[in-house]
């Protein structure tokens, strides 16, 4: 009986820690063209003045639980973090029922450029919000990545980019002239993208005349960055070095 009631104490406390680690995200939504976007933000509640990361997922959206730890990890270090929903559920549905690659890319093309302007919207958003240094990044991982390396493109409004297993979209014509400091993530077992176009956008923006570094994990699948492991760990690291290294400028 004891043993009963010592473990309904245990569940009741897992449950009440759960309930204030969800807690930890706000949540609210920033008007665009295209209707309200969700935000979710793991963001001081102090006086202090800091600087943002917006990330924006894969294709699956944010359901792994690394986009929490990472939030959390931003936070810890410093750095306010957004999850912006730039996929609706009518995308998700979309991404699902396409059956092939080309089908998607073509969606993908299709919604790119609300994507693109979403993006502009919210950092103009952050930007505005009280206690905040102004200065922006953004983090894109896989579709999230080609997404993030257009809006970013001839931009003053974006200070730092990091682009984790995705480049340039593909058939993606427009004349870039500049990227903000640039931080590019890839695991060397992509067969998604494969390394060497993780090494044709670093000399793209070397070319660019910005600074840009390419941090490669030996072994790294194309969704190594969401699964646990030292790996992703480390990558997680480097990213948010990098992040604190340009928006405490």
């Amino acid at each position: 009986m004891r043993a009963s009631f010592a473990f309904v104490l245990m569940f009741l406390s897992l449950l009440a820690y759960g309930n204030a680690q969800a807690g930890e995200r706000e949540q609210f939504t920033v008007a665009t063209a295209g209707g309200n976007v969700l935000i979710e933000g793991f963001a001081s509640t102090s006086d202090t003045s800091r600087p943002a990361v917006i990330i924006l997922s894969g294709s699956k959206g944010f359901a792994s639980p690394a986009y929490d730890d990472l939030g959390r990890s931003f936070d810890t270090a410093g750095i306010d973090a957004y999850l912006v929903h730039l996929l609706s559920p009518v995308d998700e549905q979309a991404i699902i029922r396409a059956g092939n690659s080309r089908a998607r890319i073509s969606y993908y093309a299709t919604r790119r450029p609300d994507w693109i302007t979403t993006i502009h919207k919210v950092v103009a958003y952050l930007k505005s919000r009280p206690h905040h240094t102004g200065r922006v990044g953004v983090l894109g991982i896989s579709l999230g990545a080609q997404t993030a390396a257009a809006a970013s493109a001839d931009t003053t409004d974006i200070s730092a980019l990091v682009l984790v297993d995705g480049a340039s979209p593909e058939g993606y014509s427009k004349q870039v002239s500049s990227l903000p400091p640039l931080l590019v993530v890839w695991g060397d077992a992509d067969r998604t993208f494969p390394l060497s176009t993780a090494r044709k956008l670093r000399q793209m923006a070397q070319g660019l005349g910005g600074p840009v570094s390419l941090d490669i994990h030996r072994g790294g699948a194309h969704d190594f960055f969401l699964k646990p492991g030292m790996e992703a760990t480390g990558a997680h690291r480097s990213v948010i070095d990098f992040f604190l290294s340009q928006l405490s400028k």
